[in-house]
């Protein structure tokens, strides 16, 4: 990965934790668990789930949310993936979530592969789809991390279809990934992209304010607000409502 992009993703930490929680270390291959599919027969379909900052691969476990995501879609295999802070300060979180995870699931032949993450692990799956745009068949966002607030105001004030990002830099580094993400959210309402990303938080959120800055890109009944805060007892049972609507929208095509 070039060095841009690395000084992105490190500074990304910064801004998520301010030093106050250790990042621990990287393996040699990110560690994922693998949950079935409970239903046999039909399209065979992948969930993968990026945790957030304070998550690591039992904790994404005992979340509950395969369970969640599988009482709606059956026939999903869940693979948690326990992309840790540490890999987004090593600087190469997307090139290896796409090596490691992602590219060995589409040679597997699955339908279709899906991708979610809450908080960090939101912002993990924008940076990822601003990588590869449109590879996916769709993104679930649970209350992720979008942003600092002066970005947040700026584009909040402007509208983000109004929005002005700027000129477009020959690469991101520490000052222009966040800018550079949003300009590839707003690129959404042109290209169609919108209608393959859900979102979902708790009302009493700490990040709820960015909610609305965010949730004009995407169609109304895509985005879900349900009682709570910033918590797995508000993601999981809201990304079960996610995929119920996402099975029945493709069970309908």
């Amino acid at each position: 990965m070039r060095p841009a992009i690395r000084a992105t993703l490190l500074a990304l930490f910064a801004l998520l934790l301010a030093g106050c929680l250790s990042p621990g270390a990287t393996r040699e291959t990110i560690a994922t668990r693998l949950v079935p599919a409970p239903a046999t027969g039909g399209e065979k379909v992948l969930v993968v789930v990026l945790p957030g900052r304070g998550d690591d691969l039992q904790g994404l476990v005992d979340s509950g949310i395969a369970p969640a995501i599988q009482a709606a879609w059956p026939e999903a295999d869940v693979l948690l993936a326990e992309v840790t802070l540490a890999y987004y300060y090593e600087g190469r979180m997307p090139e290896r979530l796409h090596d490691e995870v992602i590219a060995p699931a589409r040679a597997r032949g699955y339908a279709g592969v899906w991708l979610a993450g809450a908080s960090m692990g939101g912002m993990g799956t924008l940076l990822y789809e601003r990588s590869r745009p449109g590879e996916l068949d769709g993104l679930v966002l649970l209350a992720p991390y979008l942003g600092d607030r002066g970005l947040l105001k700026e584009i909040g004030e402007a509208g983000l279809t109004a929005w002005e990002p700027g000129p477009e830099p020959a690469g991101i580094d520490r000052k222009t990934f966040q800018r550079e993400v949003w300009r590839n959210v707003q690129r959404w309402s042109g290209s169609g992209r919108g209608k393959d990303v859900w979102l979902a938080y708790g009302e009493d959120d700490r990040l709820a304010k960015a909610i609305g800055v965010f949730s004009p890109a995407l169609p109304a009944d895509q985005v879900l607000e349900r009682p709570g805060g910033h918590a797995w007892v508000v993601w999981s049972p809201a990304a079960g409502e996610v995929f119920t609507r996402i099975r029945a929208r493709h069970e309908a095509r």
